[in-house]
């Protein structure tokens, strides 16, 4: 792609974006979300293959459909209400039809089918994009307005994600889906704990984008898509599949790893707040996801692979690719737990 296209479209995705962020008025939080879509699609078709076209048109149909229902949902409301403002959102039939439209837009059970299979048909660096920065923006409107919408819709989308995030990666062989039900999980566990401390879900959502920032780094790093492949990464490059693994165990919530973090403190909060019930089913699903990734992680360190690897080993030959930011969210993804009481407290 050309430099100065591809500049053009990442400053469209920054601006869509921050113009979510920074707007009060329904019109204006759509029209940031539309260019946060419209600049992301070419990203996505840019292989010019079948698959990538594919994933695209689902992408966007899914995503057209979810804006609709945004527009409808805020045009409702400010007919019941007079009110444009984000955060008069006191209508409950706009505010149920909103929760579901962003449902639809980051993926959350049930409205999670487009997820996996838009995933898979993506290259890693541009799927890296849909799973962390495109979440963003919708995350932005569901905590602005998270007082003003039912408590046992938002838990029932929460523990619904979690449960299909970790049931439906159990059985796949391509990562990328492995990895799409896994934002699934962690949308869930985001959501659940919105209306209890919304800044539990800014910390969960930050630790997210670091630990898949460094899942997907790795996997382009060792150039691997499919569990089947994984079993040639000790032998090409011990010391990526090491941090690879201890990655996908911090994703799965281990302690000590960073992603443990989250999953403790949202623990915490639902027991704080008489839901026993709730946080035990939370902390069964996560063991559901769990298992897929040591699953990945036994194919990766435990297994060698039954025929010669075919290819040049990496140490010999000199890599195109930056290995800064991997190593930068490697680091972070292994090792910030021990600052949770700083990070505590810069948050409250």
């Amino acid at each position: 792609m050309n430099p100065y296209v591809l500049m053009i479209l990442l400053s469209g995705l920054g601006l869509g974006t921050t113009l979510t962020f920074s707007s009060s008025h329904w019109l204006l939080a759509w029209m940031g979300l539309e260019i946060n879509t419209l600049a992301i699609i070419p990203l996505m078709a840019k292989q010019h293959h079948p698959r990538a076209v594919e994933a695209t048109t689902k992408y966007f149909l899914t995503q057209a459909t979810a804006a609709a229902m945004i527009l409808f949902a805020s045009t409702t409301n400010a007919w019941a209400t007079g009110e444009w403002n984000i955060n008069d959102l006191s209508n409950p039939v706009a505010s149920t039809m909103f929760v579901a439209a962003l449902a639809l837009k980051i993926g959350l059970a049930p409205m999670h089918f487009w997820m996996p299979e838009v995933l898979q048909g993506l290259d890693l660096l541009t799927g890296l994009i849909l799973s962390t920065w495109q979440k963003l923006a919708p995350f932005a409107l569901i905590v602005q307005t998270a007082q003003t919408i039912d408590p046992l819709l938002l838990t029932l989308l929460g523990a619904a994600s979690t449960l299909v995030g970790g049931w439906g990666g159990l059985n796949q062989t391509q990562l990328r889906k492995v990895l799409a039900y896994s934002s699934i999980a962690h949308m869930g566990w985001m959501i659940i704990v919105i209306q209890y401390a919304p800044q539990l879900t800014l910390i969960a959502l930050g630790m997210y984008i670091i630990m898949t920032s460094a899942a997907f780094l790795t996997l382009k790093m060792s150039l691997t898509t499919k569990i089947s492949t994984l079993a040639t990464t000790w032998s090409k490059n011990p010391v990526l599949a090491s941090t690879t693994a201890l990655v996908l165990l911090s994703l799965g919530g281990l302690p000590p790893l960073t992603g443990f973090m989250p999953k403790w403190m949202i623990l915490q909060e639902l027991a704080k707040q008489d839901l026993p019930l709730i946080a035990t089913t939370m902390a069964l699903t996560a063991l559901i996801s769990l298992y897929f990734y040591l699953r990945l992680c036994y194919a990766m360190t435990l297994t060698v692979s039954p025929h010669t690897t075919n290819s040049t080993t990496p140490w010999r030959t000199q890599t195109t690719q930056a290995s800064l930011p991997l190593a930068l969210f490697i680091v972070f993804t292994l090792g910030l737990l021990p600052i949770t009481p700083a990070i505590l407290m810069l948050t409250t």
